[in-house]
């Protein structure tokens, strides 16, 4: 694990299947598949991703393992199903899902109508809390503080809103996390709802407090804004409130944007995707893979993830992707930052200020999304937050008329990752 001086986390390291069985109190499908092995990864126990052409085929030679088939589960726009299998085998779902993989053939690597995998969960990419000590672990660094709340905060500089500005021509930045509340900083700004509104769920688990990564796509969006006041704003939720979302939801979202845009006449510059993966065959899903290529003019940028390790985080680690890293204030890596050649960025990503909503206490129950809510700006850390902010070096590149290819060398430039020290030598490798 790289040194990183004051970014070091103290604590008790709380390990993933400890994580993973506290998020199954309300997401009751998550398995973690080779707890602490190599292929360690988390998916949705029973759930296979099918390509529409492979369909017949693993239904035909695997039926026997498979319950039956909902209707809502057959995602015709996407060109893909939802395989669910019978209860007794819901945990065999990675070593099924790669028979039938091996079954379909070859092909089904390349072409994503012939694949097959297991559903995996994405992680919000936001980092540990020294508070409760969690170190290596894709859960918040310190929870939010929120200032100007009457509360007694850590001390903490102010932070001006960003310019209103509106650039022309466009340079639009799609945000797929977990939703987007009408904060003072982008309630006037003309895009907020121009495709419909998508407010953050505070308290899905209905236990009368905020949810651990509610708001994070509201934060996400803030940075984008403090450096690229002009660019117009895309999101669309993806991401849970505890930070989890899946292959299908992510494919969906992205499938959904680039439609909307289509039909609108939209032109979508650049992508942030502050959330990601790790997988059984450490290859990234194929149906995220394919969904990604057919954004051939876009820059998409994703978080590398917070495991403090070098194993890829998938869709950051993909050729076509600007994966970035967390740095601290001394410039070195963030201790809980993945690295590796695979990583093309490192910006700021520890105790990072932006724009935050926050859930008031309330008497009785409330019907969701009516709840009391407070606007104001929270510090938190992760390489959620340091992809937002090389992407909205992209588009502030793009705005001064930088091509794509232009901004995106410009912004890797801007933002280059730190050398690594070796743990065995003390010598420095990328």
């Amino acid at each position: 694990m790289p040194e990183s001086g004051e970014q070091s986390v103290p604590g008790e390291r709380v390990e993933l299947d400890q994580l993973v069985e506290s998020w199954n109190r309300f997401d009751h499908d998550l398995l973690l598949h080779d707890a602490g092995g190599p292929s360690e990864c988390v998916v949705r126990a029973g759930e296979l991703v099918v390509g529409d052409e492979a369909f017949d085929a693993v239904t035909d030679q695997f039926g026997r393992w498979l319950d039956r088939i909902r209707p809502h589960d057959l995602h015709e726009d996407l060109r893909l199903a939802k395989l669910r299998l019978r209860p007794t085998e819901r945990e065999r779902c990675v070593e099924i899902a790669h028979d039938a993989a091996s079954f379909v053939g070859a092909a089904a690597r390349e072409n994503v109508r012939r694949s097959v995998s297991a559903n995996h969960v994405h992680l919000g990419s936001t980092a540990t809390t020294p508070r409760i000590g969690w170190t290596g672990s894709p859960v918040m660094y310190g929870t939010p503080v929120m200032y100007g709340t009457g509360a007694n905060p850590e001390p903490a500089p102010p932070i001006d809103p960003p310019a209103d500005e509106l650039w022309d021509p466009a340079v639009t930045v799609t945000v797929l996390d977990s939703g987007l509340d009408p904060h003072p900083w982008f309630v006037r700004r003309p895009w907020l709802s121009d495709w419909g509104l998508a407010p953050e769920v505070l308290d899905a688990d209905d236990d009368s407090g905020q949810d651990r990564q509610a708001g994070h796509g509201t934060f996400v969006a803030g940075i984008i804004l403090q450096h690229a006041p002009g660019a117009t704003l895309r999101h669309h939720r993806v991401l849970s409130s505890l930070g989890l979302t899946d292959d299908l939801t992510v494919v969906a979202g992205l499938r959904r944007t680039r439609y909307l845009a289509a039909g609108k006449g939209a032109h979508i510059d650049v992508i942030v995707l502050a959330s990601g993966c790790h997988t059984e065959n450490d290859e990234c899903p194929p149906a995220v893979r394919s969904e990604i290529a057919k954004y051939r003019d876009a820059v998409v940028v994703a978080s590398v993830g917070n495991f403090g390790n070098d194993r890829k985080f998938w869709p950051a680690a993909l050729p076509e992707v600007l994966g970035v890293g967390a740095t601290g204030s001394d410039g070195r890596l963030a201790e809980f930052s993945n690295y590796g050649p695979w990583v093309d960025a490192a910006a700021p990503g520890v105790d990072v200020v932006s724009s935050y909503v926050q859930l008031l206490p309330s008497r009785g129950r409330l019907a969701p999304r009516t709840e009391n809510r407070h606007y104001g700006v929270a510090k938190w850390s992760g390489t959620s937050f340091a992809a937002p902010r090389v992407a909205a070096e992209v588009a502030r590149r793009l705005h001064l008329g930088e091509g794509t290819k232009a901004a995106t060398r410009g912004a890797t430039s801007a933002f280059p990752v730190p050398k690594v020290p070796s743990a065995s030598n003390g010598s420095s490798a990328t």
